[in-house]
């Protein structure tokens, strides 16, 4: 009797086989086996191609890398614009009910919306992951849990693109290495890290939107500004040479290249006037900058950029095509949120619900961006009035609905929905007949 209880306690406390194989699929011997496969000292090729495509130089002649790109301002107000609506928006939690959804208090709407990080708020989370994959392609985030065996999430912590390196293993499978500031390198399974890539994905990576599709329209806006800072350090005028019909040494020359460099060069000395004597005559050599179009290249540019990221170009500061997307603020909103923002909005909803929750507990989350598609506040009231039903017309909102809207506070009776139907009378008995 004995014997049999404490092989049966002996059996109860033994693992279940769901979880020995889970625990090896993504246990600490997995995932050393992934690091002792993954770690190397060379590169591969495909690696070595992308390292040097991305910073190689362009047609123009500058270099085109994330940080060159970012000296060019339509590309930084571009990201600027892009990552900044995005940190902006809330985060709710819902769940799914059998009819719709409801929102709930949940813990994680603490992380997603106000600190994912010790280290940081909410908006410089987004933002960073926003402008990552706008820069770099790819987007990396690690789920911090409480340990491997919890599906808990404690936190979201924001690893630079170039600190993380996918791979796939013996078996196929993605795992990523990161290559942290401080401390020893370490891998992850593909279920404690957040992973939004980019157009040209290949499975691992993803072409950065900048250096591989505007590297052209980049690298010309740098020479373009290049080419004015040096037009106007020579005091706005264009490259001439000094003409003369006699015949002058080396040494003449040089001195009087010297003299003239020292008294007429600078935007300091570009209204000094000059004095040839000898028979000296100026010849212009190169266009100036109306001829060569600097202000048509420069409006090229920034529409190439605009186009390759998404972006109106009159959300830029560019005025002139403003109307292309409707007159009201409305309707400049809503197709921002449309073509624009809402194919990073999905990436980021369906990587987040996939590894944050377990199917079976129906949580959900989803941004919302009615601030961003808000109209003006005659428009907004004149709907808000609709839907609390007008001239007999029925309502689908109550008054609370409405005024939670507005972040005010409820009222009493403020829950009935108005039908629109004139309210019942009570049936009047029939008068008796007469004697």
């Amino acid at each position: 009797m004995n014997q049999s209880f404490q092989a049966v306690q002996a059996k109860a406390a033994q693992p279940p086989s769901v979880l020995n194989a889970w625990r090896a699929a993504h246990g600490p011997a997995k995932i050393k086996n992934a690091f002792e496969n993954g770690t190397r000292s060379s590169l591969t090729i495909d690696e070595i191609s992308n390292l040097i495509s991305s910073g190689s130089a362009s047609y123009a002649g500058p270099s085109v890398t994330p940080d060159t790109a970012m000296r060019v301002s339509a590309v930084y107000a571009c990201v600027a614009l892009i990552s900044g609506a995005i940190s902006t928006l809330p985060l709710p939690v819902y769940q799914r009910t059998a009819t719709s959804r409801e929102r709930v208090d949940h813990p994680y709407f603490w992380l997603l919306n106000e600190q994912p990080d010790p280290e940081y708020s909410a908006a410089v989370f987004w933002e960073y992951m926003v402008s990552s994959r706008l820069f770099y392609g790819d987007c990396f985030a690690e789920i911090v849990r409480p340990s491997y065996r919890s599906s808990r999430v404690s936190g979201f912590k924001a690893h630079h693109p170039l600190r993380v390196m996918p791979f796939r293993d013996s078996e196929g499978g993605v795992i990523y290495r990161v290559t942290p500031t401080t401390g020893a390198r370490y891998v992850l399974a593909p279920a404690d890290m957040i992973h939004v890539p980019s157009l040209g994905f290949d499975g691992l990576t993803s072409p950065s939107p900048i250096t591989y599709a505007a590297k052209q329209a980049i690298g010309t806006s740098l020479a373009t500004a290049e080419q004015n800072a040096r037009f106007f350090s020579n005091g706005a005028r264009p490259d001439f040479a000094l003409k003369t019909a006699a015949n002058m040494s080396e040494d003449q020359a040089k001195m009087l290249r010297n003299t003239w460099a020292s008294r007429h060069q600078g935007a300091a000395n570009s209204h000094m006037p000059a004095i040839l004597t000898g028979g000296l005559e100026i010849e212009k050599l190169s266009f100036t900058a109306a001829d060569t179009q600097i202000l048509e290249t420069a409006g090229w540019n920034l529409e190439e950029i605009c186009r390759v990221l998404g972006v109106p170009p009159f959300m830029v500061g560019s005025t002139e095509k403003t109307t292309s997307w409707g007159s009201g603020v409305a309707n400049m909103g809503q197709g921002f949120v449309k073509f624009t923002l809402l194919r990073d909005l999905k990436k980021f909803e369906q990587e987040i619900n996939r590894k944050c929750w377990p199917i079976r507990e129906k949580y959900f989350v989803e941004f919302d961006v009615s601030g961003i598609e808000r109209g003006d506040l005659k428009s907004e009231n004149e709907a808000l009035r609709i839907s609390l039903g007008r001239a007999g017309e029925p309502a689908w909102q109550t008054v609370n609905e409405v005024r939670r809207f507005k972040l005010l506070p409820p009222v009493e009776g403020g829950d009935v929905l108005n039908t629109g139907l004139p309210p019942a009378t009570a049936a009047t008995p029939p008068e008796p007949p007469a004697a």
